[in-house]
């Protein structure tokens, strides 16, 4: 007989904590997810990616018609609002069906096997389990020179709480977060002042991409300040006013922070269990995702990079793969896709040009652009370009980056490309492959074609 409640104690109802959940519960656990969330889904469907993404969506169809004056960023949330609902409901039916038991609370911790739940609804519960797998996430990072009790300083999680229709925004931090609500508010035609506190956007991306974003934020009408770091913010009844160490002074009628998130590690008793938590507040795991105590994992943006809704669920399934069975051949990609959802949106798999070229690898690049697509001129989506970095010699596909409406969806002809073995990664496959017409889908060969004819003509 288990000594044990439970097999299998999932903590966070995010993409990785389901991820884990489902898994173990298919492989004969019991199973509970403790999450101190009203409703399941973690931070990704209701202040994360769920959110951002419904609300990015809605500024694009607000964008493409022109801007329209009866729409206002209170009309965005509400639109969220039912996307999140209808996600909670699905997902709280996964758990259902699979008689997965779900505690509503927030877990601490006792010692290895036990932890003590502070439920929502009053009260406390003291569980036990063999096996646990942490999967509680991240939240905005906060400095503590700013006064984030101000209602007009914002972070990612308040700013969906927001209950005026700001005209004007001041975005500290261009990551993939301020890059994406950059493009949502220039949207509802707010003025917006993104402030960088690097020298380009999103330096991780392929440098001709970057700059293609950089030109249409600016061509938008967002205001971009690079190598820019802030002296004081000073909110009072009617804004915000941003004081740079360059001796600028910008003033906006709120301030978003997005400089930064924080792992959800504080307070669960992992210092009573010795487990190693860095200075960003992320657990530190092994190959396996287990902390030093074999029976407890941690999985998705608690763990830091590449704290990717996608990447969080493979590992959460990682996860509950290992613990069912260690000798497992279950493996986490190697090449785990991006995508940005600003306007126009971005996705890339692979290395870019300048890591190839730092790598000395002879490469060569094939490009399509999407306004010579027919697909492209009958929707209208004729801003973007498709890139194919492949060895010059083998063909091998060894990156693909892509701009421009839907880049989140084509990136995924590319990735299942790549993971081929052998002479099945090669640039042929698409020089060789019928595609519909008219569709974005044949960039590819429109791509493969352009780099094919670089090796040929450099051949000759």
């Amino acid at each position: 007989m288990n000594e044990f409640q439970y097999d299998v104690i999932v903590i966070g109802s995010g993409p990785g904590g389901e991820g884990a959940a489902m898994k173990a519960v298919k492989g004969g656990k019991k199973v509970a997810v403790c999450d101190n969330f009203t409703n399941i889904g973690g931070n990704c469907t209701h202040v994360g990616t769920i959110p951002s993404k419904a609300l990015r969506h809605a500024s694009e169809i607000i964008q493409n018609k022109g801007g329209l004056d009866t729409i206002n960023y209170q009309d965005l949330l509400r639109t969220a609002q039912k996307v999140i609902d209808q996600q909670v409901d699905m997902r709280s039916g996964f758990y259902q069906r699979n008689m997965v038991d779900v505690i509503d609370g927030y877990a601490c911790f006792i010692d290895k096997n036990t932890i003590d739940v502070k439920l929502t609804k009053g009260g406390e519960e003291t569980i036990t389990s063999e096996y646990f797998i942490i999967a509680t996430g991240s939240h905005p990072y906060h400095p503590d020179d700013i006064d984030f009790s101000h209602p007009r300083i914002l972070d990612s999680d308040s700013i969906l709480d927001l209950k005026d229709n700001p005209r004007s925004l001041t975005i500290y931090g261009a990551g993939v977060i301020g890059c994406e609500y950059a493009s949502i508010f220039r949207g509802l035609r707010a003025k917006v002042n993104l402030i960088n506190t690097r020298e380009q956007l999103l330096s991780f991306l392929d440098d001709e991409i970057i700059d293609a974003l950089s030109y249409h934020l600016r061509e938008n009408g967002v205001l971009i300040r690079h190598n820019e770091e802030y002296e004081k913010i000073v909110p009072d009844d009617n804004g915000v006013t941003l004081y740079l160490k360059s001796n600028k002074k910008i003033r906006a009628e709120y301030l978003l922070w997005a400089q930064g998130r924080t792992g959800n590690s504080a307070g669960m008793g992992l210092d009573n269990l010795g487990i190693e938590v860095n200075h960003r507040g992320s657990i530190v795991v092994n190959r396996h995702h287990q902390t030093h105590l074999e029976n407890i994992y941690a999985v998705g943006d608690i763990v830091g990079f590449p704290s990717l809704a996608s990447a969080s669920y493979d590992q959460g399934r990682f996860a509950a793969t290992h613990l069912l069975d260690t000798h497992t051949d279950f493996h986490l990609v190697e090449n785990i896709p991006t995508g940005i959802y600003t306007l126009p949106e971005i996705s890339s798999v692979g290395p870019c040009e300048r890591e190839l070229t730092e790598q000395k690898v002879p490469y060569e690049v094939g490009r399509s652009f999407f306004k010579h697509l027919a697909r492209a001129q009958i929707t209208g989506h004729a801003v973007g370009v498709l890139k194919i970095l492949f060895h010059r010699e083998t063909l091998e596909i060894l990156g693909i980056h892509c701009f421009g409406h839907g880049a989140s969806e084509i990136i995924h002809i590319g990735q299942a490309i790549m993971s081929q073995k052998g002479s099945g990664n090669t640039l042929m496959y698409f020089v060789n492959t019928t595609f519909n017409y008219p569709t974005m889908a044949e960039a590819y060969r429109v791509a493969a074609l352009n780099g094919i004819n670089r090796v040929n003509f450099d051949d000759e």
